[in-house]
């Protein structure tokens, strides 16, 4: 079974970092593409970044690049997301993805794979994150 575990969100002020991670498990991991994606109240899921597991490739959305740092530790099964210069419009649901497919790097690291349907995912349970102005 599948499992993807989020954390180290919180509430931070403006101009401020948050660091998330995402112990994946239950799966071979590396072998495709991990992403984090947002959902604020009353808006549509937006991806932000995404990573290609087997060789580190990275990809942003518009709205978090030269904020936003995706990584990852193979050793651990882990992705993180280092939030930079947060602004009150980061204020979301942040989940963490693993597609259920192997893909190749120009997807993963492209904004299709961050438009990519819900189904192609497993999806962890969130971690919220509160920006304040």
């Amino acid at each position: 079974q599948v499992q993807l575990v989020e954390s180290g969100g919180g509430s931070v002020q403006a101009g401020g970092s948050l660091r998330l991670s995402c112990a994946a498990s239950g799966y071979t991991y590396g072998g495709t593409c991990m992403g984090w994606f947002r959902q604020a109240p009353g808006k549509e899921r937006e991806g932000v970044a995404s990573i290609y597991a087997p060789i580190g490739g990275t990809y942003y959305a518009d709205s978090v690049k030269g904020r936003f740092t995706i990584s990852q530790d193979n050793a651990k099964k882990t992705v993180y997301l280092q939030m930079n210069s947060l602004k009150p419009e980061d204020t979301a649901m942040y989940y963490c993805a693993a597609d259920k497919f192997n893909r190749l790097i120009g997807y993963c690291t492209s904004s299709s794979y961050l438009q990519s349907p819900y189904e192609n995912h497993y999806w962890g349970q969130g971690t919220q994150v509160t920006v304040s102005s």
